[in-house]
């Protein structure tokens, strides 16, 4: 089939690899717009975009999904598919295009998880399991049909940063695999229940604060499902402390919120329990662990 690709994140390039590898031909990918990244005044371009000119595709860079010229780029290249991996929102308009249709790749086992940040979600809500699913794009968001859908285990520790990766291979997988049935016409389709749905809506500065009121179990899947980024804090001393990674203690009785060590271990009290705090970060020094912290800074005070 003749396929465009759509997505901008690092997680969509295994899946623009597949294809690539594949027999179908891309005949171009959409990206976002180069912007800038970290310090300095120079733009770079997305993930997607190098990946695809490293491979010799013609890149479509778009900031208005709605705007006719879009429109009519994409109608010229006359493809069969559109494949979309971690991109945006496409209006009726664009779905429209693809003589077969559009199909999405999503980091959550559909219905559970629609929205921009399905794996930090799924690890924050303590799921046991999540996976992807590829489905049928449609105007509402993360709605459609599902083609194929495989689960994966969470660890009981395991970052957002772990899982992504995992996934972002997984999927990459499921979504050729996919794409080849839709090809043979030897796929099915399985409708999503509405009255399943989760939501994982983008996350923002206030949704990463740690209320060490909560249970140990909800303060660790917060720290995880946080992990690397956008990151979970709280406020010690006047500062921000970024936490990384963490471990559901043994220590009880220890106020909530209050830091304690124990065996050159960085514990915090919680609601119930304690949680021990592996990995954390001051501002201005790098990431350290619980025992280099605990060896470098008094501690004493609460996290709040």
């Amino acid at each position: 089939m003749d396929i465009v690709f759509m997505g901008s994140p690092e997680f969509a390039i295994p899946s623009l690899l597949k294809i690539h590898d594949s027999d179908h031909t891309i005949k171009a990918v959409v990206s976002n717009v180069d912007k800038r990244r970290g310090r300095g005044s120079k733009t770079s371009p997305t993930p997607v975009k190098a990946k695809a000119l490293e491979l010799g595709y013609p890149v479509i860079e778009v900031e208005d999904l709605k705007s006719p010229e879009f429109a009519e780029e994409l109608q010229k290249l006359n493809a069969d598919l559109f494949v979309v991996v971690a991109f945006r929102i496409l209006p009726p308009s664009i779905l429209a295009i693809p003589s077969i249709g559009s199909v999405n790749l999503h980091a959550s086992l559909l219905p559970k998880y629609r929205g921009a940040a399905p794996i930090h979600w799924a690890i924050m809500k303590g799921e046991k399991k999540t996976g992807c699913s590829v489905f049928f794009l449609d105007e509402k968001v993360d709605t459609g049909n599902i083609i194929l859908q495989e689960s994966v285990s969470i660890g009981e520790n395991e970052t957002t940063g772990e899982l992504y990766e995992r996934l972002k291979n997984m999927g990459s997988s499921l979504l050729i695999r996919a794409i080849d049935q839709i090809e043979s016409k030897s796929y099915s389709l399985s409708p999503q229940s509405d009255k399943e749905a989760t939501p994982a809506p983008k996350l923002f500065k206030d949704d990463c604060h740690v209320d060490f009121s909560k249970s140990a179990e909800i303060v660790h899947n917060k720290i995880r499902g946080l992990s690397p980024f956008p990151t979970a804090w709280a406020e010690w001393q006047g500062q921000k402390f970024n936490m990384y990674r963490s471990k559901i203690s043994e220590i009880r009785n220890l106020e909530a919120g209050k830091l304690s060590s124990a065996d050159d271990k960085l514990i915090v009290g919680c609601g119930e329990r304690a949680v021990e705090l592996v990995e954390v970060q001051l501002p201005g020094t790098k990431r350290m662990s619980g025992a280099d912290f605990v060896r470098g800074y008094e501690v004493l005070g609460k996290l709040k």
